[in-house]
């Protein structure tokens, strides 16, 4: 029996050795034809990580940050080849995207002082391969009522895409602990703290206030706003780093890489190592396994107020986690979820592909349910006008309120990139207000004409990048403040 056991164990092992070898040769074969690394690919700068990061004060990160950039600048920007020295390229100083030519680089942290007397503090943290000019929108809501508001880069962002081959979600939960520190510092212990956080930002924001349920040394915040929260991602990633195997051999570096493209956006990069969406899982799975072990303790009633806005559609996270795995599991009555649903005018519903034509209800429990909804929809199949159906946290009865906005012609749906821009954002609004404040306004680009001719993926500039319906979230944001006094 032993022997049989042994033999099966061993055939099992060869097996799986055999698809792993055929899975890394495919790899190598599928990046074999990509483009060559360029500088921003292969430099990495010396970031701060989680050990520098606990030594420092807000003043000292920003001194090192400052010191990072002036590098980058230098070793990047200043050794540029020729064939790189071309418009679309943030690293080209003559470049209309290159962000030092900005009245203001977003890309680095920031402080927003409010006028008049303090009511608060809220830190903001922002998604991976992105930059504090994501959430600078919504930390100007906040600025505007009353609460000081700092926006930090986590480590790895804002520079150039190699610097993210090294980090790790360590360092990123020693800037947030850095920042909130920092804000606690400014505001007192008195004035509410809110932590918002942006795709991957949204998933450290949670998972700092699940751990400061465990450690006292930790400042709890008083309400969580999140967007886009990266709760579940793609089972790929979980294996993410396998694909990268390869790269250990110079020939095959290029395999590190999940994606890599001209970097045209001042803000954002356009390539992702494989590195980096392995860190991404690794946080999610942090979250998820404290969500699970606090459930089961019944100590997830320490948790905050939270407010969440997703889309229904979302090629980066999973919605359905966003449901099952996180508010399925909150305590009753102080939390609420809001869906932005695809558009169901009649000129789109026979387009769209079924699983995401399903009704927004599909994707939540029965009513009643431990929290709030609220579902951002079309009136009905005739119109692009939109309306909020609300059903609150315990009650059966759901609530209709005709909204000012509608979806735009020939906007299908919103993104997992599009929740904290609004239209007239100008570098990913729909209508840019100035346009070109960046050197392009990505949002406002129309991809209409033929195959191949772009210097640029049209995918990348199809995707919804702004929120039509960013008041109301701002409306809804302002609720979770004025609770707060």
């Amino acid at each position: 029996m032993t022997s049989l056991l042994f033999d099966w164990l061993l055939l099992a092992a060869l097996v799986l050795g055999v698809l792993l070898l055929a899975f890394l040769a495919l790899r190598i074969v599928q990046t074999s034809g990509d483009p060559v690394l360029e500088p921003w690919h292969v430099h990495v700068p010396d970031e701060v990580g989680a050990e520098a990061i606990e030594a420092l004060d807000w003043q000292g990160y920003v001194a090192a940050e400052a010191a990072l950039f002036d590098a980058v600048e230098e070793e990047i920007s200043g050794h540029l080849p020729a064939r790189d020295q071309v418009p679309i390229n943030r690293y080209f100083k003559d470049s209309p995207v290159h962000p030092r030519g900005f009245a203001r680089d977003w890309n680095r942290s920031f402080v927003l002082e409010p006028e008049g007397a303090l009511r608060g503090a809220a830190v903001f943290l922002h998604g991976l391969t992105d930059s504090p000019y994501s959430l600078r929108h919504v930390a100007r809501a906040y600025r505007d009522r009353g609460y000081l508001a700092i926006g930090i880069r986590l480590p790895g962002h804002g520079t150039v895409p190699a610097s993210l081959t090294r980090v790790g979600w360590h360092d990123w939960t020693a800037a947030c602990r850095l920042a909130i520190k920092e804000a606690k510092r400014r505001a007192g212990d008195a004035l509410p703290l809110h932590l918002v956080g942006y795709s991957n930002g949204a998933t450290l924001a949670l998972d700092q206030a699940l751990h400061a349920l465990d450690d006292p040394t930790l400042d709890r915040p008083d309400q969580l706003v999140l967007i886009s929260p990266m709760v579940g991602i793609t089972a790929y990633a979980r294996f993410a780093g396998i694909a990268g195997w390869p790269a250990i051999v110079p020939r095959w570096a290029r395999t590190a890489w999940i994606k890599r493209g001209p970097e045209f956006n001042p803000f954002k990069y356009n390539s992702m190592p494989v590195h980096a969406a392995r860190q991404s899982y690794r946080v999610t799975q942090d979250l998820q396994s404290q969500l699970t072990r606090l459930a089961r303790s019944g100590r997830l009633d320490g948790l905050p107020p939270i407010l969440t806005f997703q889309s229904v559609v979302d090629a980066t996270v999973l919605t359905d986690a966003v449901v099952d795995a996180f508010y399925a599991r909150l305590p009753a009555g102080r939390s609420e979820l809001v869906l932005f649903d695809v558009n169901r005018s009649t000129r789109f519903g026979h387009l769209i592909r079924p699983r995401a034509a399903r009704e927004a209800e599909a994707l939540l429990p029965p009513a009643p349910r431990n929290f709030g909804t609220t579902i951002v929809t079309n009136r009905d199949a005739t119109t692009s006008a939109v309306e909020a159906r609300t059903t609150a946290a315990g009650q059966t009865t759901t609530t209709r309120r005709p909204l000012e906005q509608a979806f735009p012609a020939g906007v299908y749906s919103l993104s997992h990139v599009a929740l904290p821009f609004p239209l007239d954002d100008s570098l990913y609004g729909l209508e840019p207000d100035p346009p070109d404040e960046f050197g392009t306004s990505l949002g406002a680009i129309a991809t209409r004409g033929e195959r191949n001719v772009l210097a640029v993926p049209s995918d990348d500039l199809a995707r919804m990048s702004s929120n039509p319906f960013f008041d109301f979230m701002i409306e809804k944001i302002e609720g979770v403040i004025s609770a707060g006094k």
